[in-house]
């Protein structure tokens, strides 16, 4: 279960501010010029154990007032389409304006829950004032000030109610076969993937970025392999501008990434890895899915001895620091490994399920803390005594200690490397909590 929100508006009503005070990250650039935002932005909310997507559409600089109409209707109508509940955002200090009341108009005709946000309701005389936007019509309405955050806890309240602790574990639940998604940006051969796999044209391919839309999910049952193939692919019905699909084929990588166990980002050998793919990267790993990294295209590269070693090193370094990721370099023209990426994501998968015993886990990482001890706070040595693993979807271990508090990144990262080494979690995220004992 994905539960997505965007956030849509004018320029400058303070949408990049509320999304980055919902993901408390400077994510956004946020500035006074009207269409800072260009690009849209994507993150990962949590409000007290719901998580959720978010997206903020960005303003758009006007040439003229109608192009600049068509942008923010292409805008509102993708997040209507896409998203599960919508922000409107507007501002007290300029009131409704003709753009707000044609965005309401829009909002209005769509299914979507709308919660109109006014911003910049920072005193009495302002709260008055923006009773006027009970004038759109809609039964949600919340005053806030983006910048200090005042409101903004009863906003989420609303937005989070309809994820239920039912959803949330239904997510958890939702096994049986496993599930792979194929993302990457447009172009770099993810429904040419998917039907040399499956040895039949299932999606239609051209050279012209963004034939395909929807999500695909293809059931595999070949050589022994049984699962299911998830491809952020479809036919794109009207020829849409690059922006807006590349917009649609983010939402839909994400609400793809929701889907998956395991996630094949495939990435085009001569481009090499965009901060496009490394934000999927990160939602992935984030949101504790397996990552199997598919270098597509390899057939047209020049080669010297060592030219996959040293490509697969630059990789790493941008993937940082979550590395121990399988990294595959393969041609779907001339079906060179892509068998192999279907084996490397069934292992990965295979690793994400591993559940190890709580008498090993002892044994191995006990002796891993007796060779380094974590290094002593304020006069104080730490002791851990017991791990044991957590019974999640992701894998995570417990370590119980008597100053949980005080264990800092670098000695985490060496348990959690210790981890990796004696005990196989290639591909997948490794979580790791340290409680009182």
């Amino acid at each position: 279960m994905s539960y997505t929100v965007a956030i849509v508006g004018r320029p400058n009503v303070g949408k990049s501010t509320l999304f980055n005070r919902f993901l408390e990250q400077r994510k956004a650039i946020v500035d006074d010029i009207s269409g800072v935002t260009r690009d849209r932005q994507y993150g990962l909310a949590d409000w007290n154990g719901k998580v959720f997507n978010l997206i903020d559409t960005g303003g758009f600089v006007p040439s003229s007032d109608d192009i600049f109409e068509i942008e923010i209707r292409k805008q509102v109508k993708i997040a209507i389409d896409e998203a599960d509940s919508i922000i409107f955002m507007v501002d007290v200090a300029t009131g409704i304006t003709t753009l707000d009341e044609a965005m309401a108009d829009m909002l209005r005709r769509g299914k979507k829950p709308v919660y109109v946000v006014v911003n910049k309701v920072d005193n009495g005389t302002r709260e008055l004032e923006a009773t006027e936007f009970y004038s759109l019509g809609f039964e949600n309405n919340f005053f806030i000030s983006s910048i200090s955050g005042s409101g903004t806890g009863d906003l989420l309240d609303a937005i989070t109610e309809p994820i239920t602790a039912e959803d949330v574990e239904e997510a958890m639940k939702e096994t049986g076969l496993p599930k792979f998604a194929i993302i990457g940006q447009p172009n770099v051969g993810k429904s040419s993937l998917l039907n040399a796999l499956i040895g039949q044209e299932r999606t239609i391919v051209s050279d012209i970025s963004g034939t395909t839309r929807d999500s695909i999910h293809t059931y595999y049952n070949l050589f022994q392999k049984e699962f299911m193939l998830i491809d952020t692919a479809g036919i794109r019905k009207k020829s849409k501008e690059k922006e807006d699909l590349e917009f649609y084929s983010i939402i839909r990588a994400i609400k793809a990434i929701d889907d998956a166990d395991v996630c094949m980002i495939v990435l085009d050998a001569d481009k090499g890895i965009t901060a496009q793919d490394i934000t999927i990267f990160s939602l992935a790993v984030r949101k504790g899915k397996g990552v199997v990294v598919l270098v597509n295209k390899w057939d047209l590269v020049e080669k010297e001895t060592n030219t996959a070693r040293d490509y697969e090193k630059r990789l790493k370094e941008k993937l940082a620091p979550f590395t121990d990721v399988p990294i595959l370099f393969i041609s779907v023209l001339e079906k060179t490994r892509i068998f192999k990426a279907i084996e490397a994501s069934l292992e990965v998968y295979e690793n994400r399920h591993r559940k190890v015993p709580t008498s090993q886990l002892n044994e191995v990482m006990l002796k891993a803390v007796a060779a380094y001890h974590a290094p002593v706070v304020r006069g104080n040595s730490i002791k851990i005594k017991y791990v044991t693993q957590l019974p999640t979807a992701v894998p995570s271990f417990a370590f119980f200690t008597n100053y949980p508090d005080d264990i800092k990144m670098p000695y985490r990262n060496y348990l959690e490397n210790q981890l990796r080494t004696k005990f196989n979690f290639k591909g997948v995220p490794v979580r790791i909590y340290f409680r009182k004992k």
